[in-house]
Order: structure tokens, then sequence, then C-alpha cells
């Protein structure tokens, strides 16, 4: 089988403006929670978030900004900074066939800020005032199309959308362009852009988002007995992955393997996860398989941890139910620290696990105060190291519909044929 590569990385997120700032604050158990500084949220059940750093609009042409949703925006500045981090230029040719170069990024929910702001516009302005660019800023499929045009991607753009699964879904879908010959690179990952009256207020009235107003930074607490729900959060990861003879003709850096790749459905609820975990363990266990991996592989798994009462707990059992013997696996949910970045969520936890094998450092948990007792898995509740040797984790995740998908990986040492990213 085809061996496939992570030559780069990119992010923008609630911890960092890019990937190492990013990286660096998961380590240091940074929270990027804040209280919303919006006359609009004050009355609301949930008026925190976790919003990026600083605006994208001001790190893109002021004009093409313009033109595009802040979800794109995300997507784009994630995007060129790994390709750069793979050592590629914008506007040379790099040696890159772009008839084999493709992109899979993903948005689950999609331009919705442009579309009520537009909306918005109409109602107290008029039709005219409607921008003509509000079709190609809402669309769900406009993250990626911008990324490709940047890049001159010619092989195909996909943009998956499966809820809070979607990223994951874009990464394995760049795993599979490559492996079946359509593509020798790809940028793959996610992107979101939601923090906006209506869907704050519509998860609260679900009941799932944590309503901690008085400590929004300590809101988001996976599989503590107090937690009360998820923290929404934005945000984009990108990554460049090559087959492994694509990186090595051009000299790239290996940050480690993208080793398989496992996708199920529950069939069990719209939005409540199959408390059996039946078809989350069935994803793990599809992804170990197409990894060529064992459960005693597994060192470490980022997991989908969202800090909702049911599913944290229905995760645990599912990850149990998949490895059996899970005293060797350390788990954690950097959630805690970035909130949940919906259809971005997968890439930047998939960006983590991977940076956890390679410099074999796991980011704790930040904010259990009383750990969920009887829980059938070791969660990190602080920055711990990896051992030596060869490793592989999982990052799993698990979107409304009953989407499930889980991404495997290796370090860089898993082949001799490798070198590790400096």
């Amino acid at each position: 089988m085809t061996t496939v590569v992570i030559t780069g990385f990119g992010a923008f997120t609630p911890l960092g403006v890019d990937a190492p700032s990013t990286w660096q604050a998961m380590l240091e158990g940074v929270s990027g929670a804040h209280t919303l500084p919006y006359e609009w949220a004050r009355d609301l059940p949930t008026n925190f978030a976790a919003e990026t750093v600083g605006d994208p609009a001001e790190r893109i042409d002021r004009v093409a900004a313009r033109r595009m949703d802040r979800s794109t925006q995300h997507a784009v500045i994630a995007a060129l900074e790994a390709w750069a981090d793979a050592g590629l230029t914008l506007g040379d040719d790099n040696g890159i066939d772009r008839d084999r170069l493709g992109v899979c990024c993903a948005s689950g929910i999609g331009g919705m800020q442009s579309l009520l702001g537009q909306w918005d516009v109409q109602k107290e302005k008029g039709f005219r005032r409607v921008s003509p660019f509000t079709i190609p800023m809402l669309m769900a499929n406009a993250p990626a199309a911008n990324v490709g045009l940047k890049l001159g991607a010619r092989a195909a753009i996909h943009t998956p959308v499966s809820a809070c699964a979607s990223s994951n879904e874009a990464i394995s879908f760049g795993l599979d362009m490559l492996r079946l010959g359509r593509a020798d690179i790809a940028v793959v990952g996610g992107t979101e852009a939601v923090i906006h009256p209506l869907p704050l207020a519509a998860f609260g009235q679900m009941q799932a988002l944590s309503r901690r107003n008085d400590a929004p930074e300590k809101a988001s607490r996976p599989w503590d007995v107090d937690r009360d729900g998820f923290v929404l959060g934005e945000g984009s990861a990108m990554m460049v992955i090559e087959t492994l003879e694509h990186a090595q003709a051009r000299g790239a850096k290996i940050y480690g393997t993208l080793a398989g790749a496992g996708i199920s459905a529950d069939s069990h609820d719209l939005v409540q996860p199959d408390p059996e975990g039946r078809g989350q363990a069935s994803a793990m266990v599809k992804a170990l398989k197409e990894a060529d991996l064992q459960a005693a592989d597994i060192r470490h798994i980022n997991a989908h941890g969202t800090s909702t009462p049911q599913g944290d707990r229905a995760e645990a059992g599912s990850i149990a139910l998949a490895l059996g013997d899970t005293s060797g696996v350390l788990v954690n949910s950097t959630k805690s620290m970035t909130g949940h970045l919906l259809g971005g969520a997968g890439a930047v936890e998939t960006f983590a696990t991977v940076m956890a094998l390679n410099t074999r450092t796991i980011p704790g948990t930040i904010n259990i105060e009383n750990l969920e007792p009887g829980l059938p898995v070791q969660i990190a509740t602080s920055t711990t190291a990896l051992p030596e040797g060869d490793l592989a984790g999982l990052n799993n995740s698990f979107g409304f519909g009953g989407h499930n998908v889980v991404i495997a990986v290796t370090n860089a040492n898993q082949s001799r044929s490798l070198r590790p990213a400096e």
C-alpha cells in the first residue's frame, strides 16, 4: 500500500496565529475561551466562546478578504502556512505538477456569517445592497475552492460536510486520493467560523453549551464530573500530505505518516451518540486495520472529548471496546483548550496528535478538577512524555448524524526511510 506522509502544517486557532504558537499553547495548557465583547452576546445563556487569536481579515489582502467568509479566511491562512512549512513557495512551480495536486477542505456549516449578514443587509437596506459575492462566500465549498485557487490545484477539490467529523473525513479523502493514484500531493484539513448569535442560541437551546459564564476559561472540562457542555470555537488547521516517494524526491521534512482512516455510522440518533459506543469503536477498529496496526501499538488517542455529559462517557467506553486493554494508552482532549471547532475540530486535533508523537509529548487535558470515576481509559491531565521508539496514535471525530471518523498516524521513526521533522 502507498505510504502517505505529512510534510507541512498550518493553523489559525483560538490558541495561536500559526501552528507553532498553537502547539506551544497546548503544551502550556492555555485556554482560548473568553467572554465575548459584543453587545449581542450579553443576554445569551452562554456569552463566551473561543475566537481565533486576531482578525483573519487583517492577514489577507483587503480586497480578497471582503470576498471571503471568515471560515474561508481561516482556511486560506492555514493552508498557505502549511504550504510554506512543507518547503514550497507560493507562485513558483516548486517542481509540483498541478495536475497531481489536490485539495480537500471541510466545513461543518459553511459561510453562515456571510449568509446571515447579507440577509440582515437585505432586510434593513433592500435587495440592491446585497453583495454580488454572497453566494461564493456562503457556499460550503468556498474554503476548499479558494485554497485550490491560491495553490493552482487541478487534481481535485473536495468538501465533505459531516458535522463535527467533517475535517477528519477530509483528511481521509485526501489519503484515499493519494493511495488511489489520483494525486501525488494534497492539502487537507478543515475550517469553521460560526461564533454568531444564532448558533450560540441554538446550541444553547439544545443544552449542548456550557453555561459557566463566570469562568469561561474553565468551562471546557472533558471527563470532569461537573462538565456541563462544550465551548464553541472557530479556526482552521491544514496539512500537506504526500506519497513518500514524492516527498523524498524533493527532500521534504516529514512529521509522520498518515497511516489509515476508519469511517462508520451509528444509525442511533441524530444528535446523541450510541451509549454503547459500537459505531465509534467500529471506526477505530477500521482505522487500525487500514493502518496495519494492532490495538497494542496505540500509545495515544486525542479524543473527540467535547465536555458533554453523555458524549465523554460514551467515548471512553468505545475506546475500551475497540482496544480492549487500554493500560498503555494515554487519552487527552485538546478541546479543553481550543473549544469545539465543529467542522475544523478534527484537523486541529490530528495536528496535535501528529505533533504529540513527533515530539513524544502529550498536552494535558485542562480543567479536570474531579475526574469522573470508573473510566476505562487513562486520561492525561498534564503534559506527559511518551516513550522512545515507534509510536502510533488515533484521533477521534464524531459528528451529529452519527458520523464517526478516526485517523491513525505514526511518528516519523516508524520507518527507517523517513526523515523526522527538524
